[in-house]
């Protein structure tokens, strides 16, 4: 372990003590929460260092970067989840060790990622991400069509729906409460589309995580039914290139 990165095991308990503090203010149990480290930009020496401190789950926007660290962890208990925009020509590389990919929004790329998983004999967990602030810019099923998707995405095998993924609208300034309040009807739009889901008791669909929430909106999250977090500057600080 790296003692250039010896700052991460402060930031994880700072975390953990403000997640369990919102929990509590809004009567969650923070056992029910899971946080997962965004090492994008960051070596895996800063990895290996939040390994040590007990962080299974990293979560990485590139498969490219992705590809570059984890053969360096194949000998510890680690999660890797692939929370970025991820192209159909990329998806083969990823099938034989990801946990969890984050960011599934049209039925081309679940197509896809089915035929690869079936390659490899693998059952490949997903989420479907979707676009709820309504941004151009953001990939992510449009939230009218949801439910649809889930449905056709049930009829693979290879493939075990496990819930929602969503980024809130990114705003200029999270003390000013109107603009807040955008990114909690964000929130809410998926939780309700989450239970909408979960309601319908669709087969191979075990509606169990709601990502949402990054380290600028984390509470907002959690008090909208969040329990899954991908945090990233809050523990390995300010990003760099490497």
């Amino acid at each position: 372990m790296s003692s250039k990165y010896g700052y991460i095991e402060d930031n994880l308990i700072k975390l953990k003590n403000r997640v369990a503090k919102i929990c509590s203010s809004c009567s969650r149990d923070p056992k029910e929460i899971y946080i997962v480290a965004v090492s994008k930009t960051f070596p895996a020496d800063a990895v290996a260092s939040a390994v040590d401190y007990n962080q299974l789950d990293f979560g990485e926007n590139r498969v490219q970067e992705l590809l570059k660290k984890e053969p360096e962890f194949q000998s510890r208990i680690i999660h890797w989840h692939l929370i970025g925009h991820l192209q159909t020509n990329k998806v083969k590389y990823i099938v034989p060790f990801v946990f969890l990919i984050h960011s599934v929004d049209s039925l081309k790329l679940a197509q896809k990622i089915q035929q690869e998983a079936l390659k490899a004999g693998k059952i490949i967990k997903c989420l479907i991400q979707v676009n709820t602030s309504g941004e151009d810019q953001k990939s992510g099923c449009d939230p009218k069509y949801t439910l649809m998707l889930a449905k056709e995405i049930s009829q693979f095998e290879n493939i075990k729906l496990k819930g929602l993924m969503t980024v809130g609208k990114m705003i200029n300034n999270y003390k000013v409460q109107t603009e807040r309040d955008i990114v909690r009807s964000n929130f809410k739009q998926l939780k309700e589309l989450f239970e909408e889901i979960k309601s319908h008791n669709i087969p191979r669909v075990d509606m169990k995580y709601l990502s949402m929430g990054m380290t600028s909106d984390y509470d907002i999250a959690i008090e909208e039914g969040a329990n899954m977090l991908r945090i990233g500057s809050a523990i390995f600080g300010k990003r760099t290139d490497f």
